[in-house]
């Protein structure tokens, strides 16, 4: 009993002790550092910030990193440059690709026609045959006239059997610059190109020939005997044939620029009459100026622009109503 109980304050004293110890040992590490380091992250005004002394974090980039390219006016010019370089780079080789395929398509047409080309001179010959006098005949000035004038005639040809390709073509080099729904009537476009351009053709073959030639052959009278070149005669009837088939896309052309906007059905309506005066003005430039050739143009354009009228209103791009429309319904 007492051995236990004099053990048992110097037990004490050193569970004490110990215990102090760890007191101030846990004192110490709870106390607030003292110096620099206490201070708050900002640190007092006019003094250095914690990130000024610790830096950015690892892995963590800053906002006030400089921008090379921001900073180099030069460097951004010159990269739009490339850019704009590399998309005028890309369009030519569009171009150059769609002309491959048109060229190849002409080709084939022309070897296609080429077996047939001379009767098919012969049908192209028959509405100045049939009205010219019994003296007058169509000759050739030089030996290889008529074999030129043939092969004229099978690309004439080959041109009109390939025409839905090639007019395929030129709409592909003008889509990428349309919208998606635009870009969907691009067959239909083009089947409609080459139809209104070979209708225009044929309208002047069968129409406008007879008329045109029975005139200037009474024009030249009992005193001048008729003796066209098959040359001469091959330029002058194609050139009103691509004149008519020119002026016959007009609906297509109204409806392409009605689908993008550019015209409604209401502007056309409205310039109804400046479109009939601008269409026998277009009759006079495009004819040989004989009044039958030129009434013979206007007429059918007159025509023509009623149907792109027509085509307008059914397919062109709608305005969205505007906000005092929309109050007052």
């Amino acid at each position: 009993m007492s051995q236990d109980s004099g053990d048992s304050p110097d037990q004490d004293r050193e569970a004490g002790t110990s215990a102090a110890g760890d007191g101030e040992a846990g004192g110490r590490a709870a106390a607030p550092p003292v110096g620099p380091a206490a201070q708050p992250p900002d640190g007092p005004p006019g003094g250095p910030s914690s990130e000024a002394v610790l830096g950015d974090p690892p892995g963590i980039p800053s906002d006030a990193a400089p921008d090379a390219t921001s900073q180099d006016p030069a460097a951004s010019d010159h990269e739009e440059d490339a850019d704009q370089e590399m998309s005028l780079l890309d369009h030519l080789g569009e171009l150059r690709t769609r002309l491959v395929h048109c060229v190849v398509a002409a080709g084939a047409g022309f070897l296609a026609c080429y077996a047939v080309a001379e009767d098919m001179l012969r049908i192209f010959l028959k509405p100045l045959v049939t009205v010219l006098p019994p003296k007058s005949t169509l000759i050739a000035t030089t030996l290889p006239e008529k074999f030129f004038t043939v092969l004229k005639m099978a690309f004439l040809g080959g041109f009109l059997l390939a025409s839905p390709y090639i007019f395929y073509q030129i709409w592909r080099f003008i889509a990428p610059g349309l919208y998606r729904e635009e870009r969907q009537a691009l067959v239909p476009v083009s089947i409609a190109t080459a139809f209104f351009f070979t209708g225009g053709g044929v309208f002047g073959y069968f129409v406008v020939f007879p008329y045109a030639f029975s005139f200037f052959v009474n024009y030249a009278g009992d005193l001048i005997t008729i003796m066209p070149t098959i040359s001469s005669y091959y330029s002058f009837a194609v050139m009103l044939l691509v004149a008519f088939g020119v002026v016959f896309e007009l609906p297509v052309v109204l409806y392409f620029l009605a689908r993008i906007g550019l015209v409604t059905a209401a502007g056309l309506r409205r310039n109804r009459r400046w479109a009939i005066l601008g269409a026998f003005i277009l009759g006079a430039l495009l004819t040989p100026a004989d009044p039958i050739s030129q009434c013979l143009m206007a007429g059918p354009l007159i025509v023509l622009y009623e149907v792109g009228i027509v085509a307008a209103a059914l397919f062109g791009k709608k305005k969205p109503p505007t906000p005092a429309a929309d109050a007052t319904g």
